[in-house]
């Protein structure tokens, strides 16, 4: 895996640059805005921590200022709404400490500022964020989302509600989903407690 890149600058495209290694091998680089908007002049050395992301039909690497903006892309490509672009397009708009802010002040629906997020995916997205985050020791500030998090079932259900569902009905079934398994986390016990739901009206 290549994990950091130290080079020239040879082309700039919208969402990518083109670095030129020793050894005359340059590599095609994905880049948030504001690191595109950074970029020296052609042949000027840029330097980038990267994450390799393989899909089916090819072999891409993102691009990063810090490891710690390489950290959070992995964290937030771990969720399964969110793909590699779609990634990048949330640390256009919000920068690592900025999600943590976020977290913090249990705030989902700024996600909604990132383009192709809606409110309802924006409050699920949140949710697996919350955690992963919160897991993510290593990261500078992930203790702190620790003390917002609250207790599984008040967040499930809180999820649950924003999602339009009823309160009452909520509880009983996060209730259900945690009796069943109890080791659940967030995530885990909203997407338990909906397909109790599906299953109920069904």
């Amino acid at each position: 895996m290549i994990a950091y890149i130290d080079g020239h600058v040879l082309e700039i495209t919208d969402n990518a640059c083109v670095i030129r290694t020793g050894g005359g091998v340059g590599y095609e680089i994905f880049l948030t805005g504001p690191a595109l908007g950074r970029l020296p002049e052609r042949e000027g050395q840029a330097r980038f921590f990267c994450a390799t992301v393989v899909r089916e039909d090819a072999l891409e690497l993102y691009g990063f200022d810090t490891w710690d903006e390489r950290e959070t892309f992995l964290v937030l490509t771990s969720i399964s709404r969110i793909g590699a672009r779609t990634a990048m397009n949330i640390l256009t708009v919000f920068r690592p400490d900025d999600l943590r802010d976020l977290i913090a002040a249990d705030d989902p629906l700024s996600l909604t500022r990132v383009s192709g997020i809606g409110k309802k995916t924006a409050q699920q997205i949140f949710l697996d964020l919350r955690y992963k985050l919160k897991l993510t020791s290593s990261m500078p500030g992930a203790a702190l989302t620790g003390t917002c998090a609250g207790s599984v079932l008040k967040d499930a259900v809180a999820g649950l509600m924003n999602l339009g569902y009823p309160e009452d009905e909520s509880i009983n079934v996060v209730k259900k989903a945690l009796a069943d398994e109890p080791d659940l986390d967030v995530g885990e016990a909203l997407r338990a407690a909906l397909k109790l739901m599906a299953k109920s009206r069904g």
